[in-house]
């Protein structure tokens, strides 16, 4: 049980790829943050009534902008478990020179979170439409573990390839076609599936309960922040306790974890194949799960992707933050023009 809220966190979910119908979309709501100073602050302040809104197929997105809409645009997307408030020390720094977005996956975060089948293509359908109707800009997009993930197959759509300049894994989360296993089918047993479908319920519930303790999502966190824990700190904490409180969190987590969507399997091999854009690796070569031999596999399968290491472990955007920002700025310079 103990080993669930890892796995989701992660971004090992195995994702299956689902209809989600489109409706219209719009922003609303006041800029929280239109007086912090990005110039001076390095660090985002957490504000759990959120920051602003985006309205998206009826359901209410967090989001968060920072800097000079002039400029070229950066999207961060975080991963299972996180928030945008994940970005806290890269959107300052990164707004002094860029146009910087990152929003609350649906079921995530500060956004809503219904109760419905959720798969990789809801979020990749999400930032599809974030581009589209909020950005509305050309933009590199930037994903931590499952948000990596997302990125990819964003940037391996067709309806926005042209809009996305560059992608950035942090040590990305997805499945490759060679790790795929195998299983002999057995014949379905409706009695037996009840019976399996109930207690993994309860036993997800039970792993949910523990892993929203403030004490417990601090010992996960300082387990994936190897080098520095110091960053696991309250706020980062409460950033994720706070959304475990919604009524529908814990039917979500259930639904993710055990990939209630149905479909294909969506690999990291295809995604790669129909990206166009340039790849940054930027990898925590200390993730205790993500290991440095999944940014090995990509650039095999991509050689032109450019690998930056960096000291640190699952979350390099959060316990290295100066290093990733370096990172990441550099290859905005190579990959779009600075207004």
């Amino acid at each position: 049980m103990r080993n669930l809220f890892f796995l989701a966190f992660l971004g090992y979910c195995d994702f299956s790829v689902e209809a989600f119908s489109s409706t219209v979309a719009s922003t609303s709501s006041t800029n929280v943050l239109k007086d912090f100073d990005y110039q001076t602050n390095d660090k985002l302040p957490w504000i759990e009534s959120g920051y602003q809104t985006w309205n998206w197929r009826g359901h209410k997105i967090n989001y968060i902008e920072l800097g000079d809409p002039s400029k070229p645009a950066l999207v961060l997307i975080h991963g299972f478990g996180a928030s945008a408030f994940h970005y806290r020390y890269n959107m300052p720094d990164l707004a002094r020179d860029y146009h910087v977005y990152a929003f609350c996956k649906l079921g995530f975060g500060l956004s809503d979170k219904p109760v419905q089948e959720y798969a990789a293509e809801v979020w990749r359908d999400q930032a599809v439409d974030f581009l589209q109707q909020v950005v509305r800009k050309p933009a590199v997009l930037a994903g931590n573990s499952l948000g990596g993930f997302t990125s990819l197959y964003t940037a391996a759509t067709e309806d926005v390839k042209d809009m996305v300049k560059g992608v950035v894994l942090m040590n990305g989360a997805g499945r490759f076609r060679d790790g795929m296993k195998i299983q002999e089918e057995t014949p379905p047993n409706g009695i037996v599936d009840t019976i399996k479908k109930f207690i993994q319920r309860a036993v997800i519930a039970a792993s949910f309960l523990v892993t929203k303790q403030p004490a417990r999502i601090e010992q996960i966190l300082r387990q994936v922040y190897p080098i520095n824990a110091k960053n696991v700190d309250p706020e980062l904490v409460e950033s994720i306790r706070f959304p475990s409180l919604d009524p529908n969190a814990a039917e979500v987590f259930y639904r993710v974890i055990t990939k209630n969507g149905s479909g294909p399997q969506v690999y990291v091999d295809d995604l790669l194949e129909k990206v166009d854009a340039p790849i940054l690796l930027c990898w925590g070569e200390y993730d205790p799960w993500i290991k440095s031999e999944a940014a090995d596999k990509i650039q095999k399968l991509k050689p032109d992707a450019i690998r930056v290491s960096i000291e640190a472990g699952h979350c390099p955007h959060d316990e290295a933050p100066e290093a990733v920002n370096m990172a990441i700025r550099s290859f905005m310079e190579q990959v779009v023009d600075k207004a």
